[in-house]
């Protein structure tokens, strides 16, 4: 029979488990499914927060407030946008407009409807040393993974170069929420996926215009059939 749960400790994927439950019909197998997925959610968060890492907290802590409305990631895109040329440039407003477009979508529509609330890291065996200000927003997803992996796919689709480092740095600021305690594993896991889903739809937007741009430029273009036509039409 399963345990239940403490409502401080209750992941997104135990919230699944009780909507399947709740549901005429519902598969006590998906339930099950989804409450072991939590269970292991819980378990590496735990393992985590008790492992002792000294020399790792300060830097860890820092990267993570250096994310903090995307500051890390804003400073990126300066820096590329003024030695990057055309092409930095391009990855730089995409990458900010991409990470406007995910924070918006994680903070105004999924957070909203999820509600989960944060970890509770005040056990004896956690590390004090290692924490950050307890954000007041839900748990689920994590903004800060979202931003992070939606700026990485639009700058490491125009500067191959840069992709590896700056999803490895997205990787890192993603970890850095669980290693100061305030999101579990599977809000930083979400967050990656969907900032990087939320990243290729803009990516494949921006690609669009350029195309709708040229199309209009050759419709108008003086000189063509078309417009030599329109001329000899209204000089009668």
């Amino acid at each position: 029979m399963t345990q239940p749960v403490d409502s401080q400790k209750e992941t997104i994927a135990d919230a699944l488990a009780r909507r399947v439950e709740a549901r005429p019909g519902g598969t006590p197998r998906w339930a099950e499914a989804f409450r072991e997925l939590a269970a292991v959610d819980r378990a590496v968060y735990d393992a985590v927060a008790r492992t002792p890492t000294p020399e790792l907290d300060r830097p860890v802590r820092r990267l993570s407030d250096a994310a903090n409305n995307s500051r890390l990631w804003l400073g990126i895109a300066a820096a590329i946008a003024l030695v990057g040329g055309g092409r930095g440039r391009r990855a730089a407003l995409e990458g900010v407009v991409a990470i406007g477009v995910t924070s918006a979508t994680v903070n105004l529509g999924v957070k909203p409807v999820a509600s989960r609330r944060r970890p509770d890291r005040f056990g004896p065996d956690l590390v004090a040393a290692r924490h950050v200000p307890m954000p007041e927003s839900a748990s689920f997803p994590s903004g800060h993974a979202a931003s992070a992996f939606a700026f990485a796919y639009a700058v490491g689709r125009h500067l191959p170069g840069l992709g590896l480092p700056i999803r490895l740095l997205a990787g890192g600021v993603a970890y850095s929420r669980v290693h100061t305690g305030v999101h579990y594993p599977g809000d930083v896991v979400v967050g990656s996926i969907l900032g990087a889903a939320t990243a290729a739809t803009v990516a494949a937007a921006s690609d669009r215009l350029p195309q709708r741009q040229q199309g209009r430029r050759r419709s108008v273009a003086p000189g063509t059939p078309d417009q030599k036509s329109r001329r000899a039409r209204s000089s009668r």
